[in-house]
């Protein structure tokens, strides 16, 4: 008999939600290894187009390979800044967009687009499906990791071919997302984003319309 998910479960998965945060300010701290095994597990539990399962997890161990990524994104951030309104800008300046130097983990989370598992179910006329249920798999990383009171932050300050090229991945993977994981500095039911005055959170019904 499937479970049943009362209303106390039900504020808490809501609570869940609302706390899961972008995180880029992280504590040294390391995580143990059987924390990262759980989370990655808990990961392989979301769906996927034919079940094809496309996302491919690395951790970048090499202090090194880390602290070119970090550089990388650094040289990006300055970069997009530049095109940038002199308002515009100096809000972003204020903006601490990766935490890939303090974070206990750099997780890059690619899809392989060649893979057989699947068997094309599902996406031989929309083949970014594949690209889409990464996503979700990482969204359940995410909310796996704030269910244990850590921080995942979506680095999307960096061009995937030279993420991909520093990595010396296969050629049929994708980078779909560079992830900081730790634990986090300072905990907030708010994004950062919306503290700081950059974007704020819409009403839910400006994203819903009626055909």
């Amino acid at each position: 008999m499937p479970p049943r998910f009362g209303p106390a479960f039900q504020d808490e998965l809501a609570a869940l939600l609302e706390w899961r945060r972008d995180v880029r300010h992280f504590r040294s701290d390391p995580l143990d290894e059987d924390t990262v095994a759980e989370l990655l597990a808990t990961a392989q539990f979301a769906p996927s187009v034919g079940n094809s399962q496309p996302w491919r997890f690395v951790r970048v161990r090499s202090a090194e390979l880390r602290e070119q990524l970090a550089l990388h994104a650094d040289a990006e951030v300055a970069r997009a800044g530049s095109s940038m309104s002199e308002e515009r800008r100096t809000a972003y300046s204020v903006l601490k967009l990766h935490g890939m130097r303090e974070a206990a983990e750099v997780i890059a989370v690619f899809c392989d687009d060649a893979t057989a598992f699947g068997s094309g179910l599902g996406a031989a006329t929309m083949p970014e499906t594949r690209r889409y249920s990464v996503v979700l798999a990482i969204h359940t990383l995410w909310l796996a990791a704030r269910a244990k009171g850590l921080g995942l932050g979506w680095v999307s300050v960096v061009a995937p071919g030279h993420v991909e090229s520093v990595l010396g991945v296969s050629p049929d993977w994708r980078l779909i997302a560079l992830l900081c994981l730790g634990h986090p500095l300072e905990p907030d039911d708010r994004p950062e984003l919306e503290r700081r005055g950059w974007q704020s959170r819409l009403d839910w019904r400006a994203n819903v319309s009626e055909r």
